[in-house]
């Protein structure tokens, strides 16, 4: 199970680095915001997915040898990434659509935790 989600979370991570690097003034016009500015910030957090989405592919090859990454990044970022979209809208007033990612975060980091949890059990 740990290998399944480690690959969701890589493809995941990847495809949203890719197309907030790629495309961060269309992206931001899907999810109703305004394009950073300056839009180097946004361009730099698509190249961190990136290179997040990549170090899955370790865990997903072998997932006991790789638990470590799977926790800092599958259940400590993604949770405080949902967390973090939450207190945004709430507080920040960013986009109602912004609450997708604290579902997708959300619910990764729960699975990732699942998981890594299943093999003590």
């Amino acid at each position: 199970m740990l290998s399944v989600v480690a690959g969701v979370s890589l493809v995941y991570d990847l495809s949203a680095g890719v197309i907030l690097l790629a495309a961060t003034d269309r992206m931001a016009s899907f999810f109703g915001a305004p394009v950073p500015d300056p839009i180097l910030f946004a361009r730099l957090n698509g190249i961190f997915l990136i290179a997040v989405g990549l170090g899955y592919l370790q865990p997903l090859r072998h997932p006991e040898a790789h638990r470590a990454y799977m926790w800092v990044f599958g259940v400590f970022l993604k949770s405080a990434g949902a967390v973090l979209f939450v207190v945004n809208h709430f507080e920040g007033g960013s986009p109602t659509s912004f609450l997708t990612f604290a579902v997708t975060d959300g619910t990764l980091a729960v699975l990732t935790l699942a998981a890594l949890m299943r093999r003590g059990a």
